[in-house]
């Protein structure tokens, strides 16, 4: 079984140890974040890694989304990105850093062994009528023996 509460929880306190964000938020939000930079997380994909597995039980890569917020009205409008990017540069640090997120996992998958690395992708997202520059961290995880396979 998945130690889905320790990943989770895992992943909120790297946020919340950089000191870069206003909130974080354990959800996709529904309204509009702060004035600030807000971090969301939550699982997007759970599946299978591939070439990790054994005979006996299945690896699972346990991807989750690390969102940053920030309003696009806030100034100076030059500092938006820099701090947006900062933020993604502390939590990709903390990812490398913590490759087994204290153990919890056999690791973060960084370059990409099982799918997709670890990446950052940035955009624009409308929330309750804001606009907000967002990245959103890609955050692949491998865990081993999570499902037992039986003949």
């Amino acid at each position: 079984m998945l130690n889905s509460t320790g990943i989770f929880n895992a992943l909120i306190s790297h946020a919340e140890a950089s000191g870069l964000f206003e909130t974080v938020n354990g959800h996709e939000p529904k309204s509009s974040p702060g004035k600030g930079i807000t971090a969301a997380i939550w699982v997007a994909r759970v599946d299978p890694a591939r070439g990790s597995s054994g005979l006996a039980s299945t690896a699972v890569r346990l991807t989750y989304t690390v969102r940053i917020f920030s309003d696009m009205l806030q100034e100076p409008q030059d500092g938006i990105d820099p701090a947006v990017l900062a933020a993604v540069d502390a939590l990709m640090n903390a990812y490398s850093g913590d490759f087994t997120l204290g153990g919890l996992i056999r690791n973060v998958d960084l370059l990409g062994q099982t799918g997709a690395p670890l990446f950052a992708q940035s955009g624009y997202l409308n929330v309750s009528g804001r606009m907000f520059r967002i990245m959103d961290v890609s955050v692949p995880m491998v865990v081993s023996d999570v499902w037992e396979q039986v003949p």
